[in-house]
């Protein structure tokens, strides 16, 4: 199942698929799946997604090598609800709120140097 996760582009990697599976994110016709289960063509899979959103797909072919994305799409139809508005626009300002609690990265030349100076006074 890992390896179909990571073919169908649901997952970036396929140690993401597993990590996924191993911290029971995914089912499989309503039973916790493991890395190494077998798919079945239409099975129904429920893939829990941060902030208690959840993917709701079902199998409609199988690969075990990768295939392009255009046809790695087509393993899966995607059942997923559309989000609500209210729900677009908490997801908005959870990534507003992240991005100003997150530091602004590297400290800049002039900033770098500032801090030096502060230093030398000390």
């Amino acid at each position: 199942m890992d390896i179909w996760l990571d073919v169908a582009c649901v997952f970036k990697t396929r140690s993401e698929a597993q990590k996924a599976c191993r911290l029971g994110k995914v089912s499989v016709n309503g039973a916790t799946a493991k890395a190494h289960r077998d798919l079945r063509i239409g099975d129904e899979l429920v893939i829990q997604r941060p902030l208690g959103r959840k993917q709701l797909l079902t199998v409609l072919g199988l690969a075990d090598r990768h295939i392009s994305k255009a046809d790695a799409r087509l393993l899966y139809q995607d059942r997923t609800p559309k989000p609500t508005p209210e729900e677009i626009e908490l997801r908005r300002l959870e990534r507003i709120y992240r991005a100003a609690a997150t530091p602004a990265g590297k400290p800049g030349r002039d900033e770098r140097r500032a801090r030096r100076r502060m230093k030398r006074r000390e």
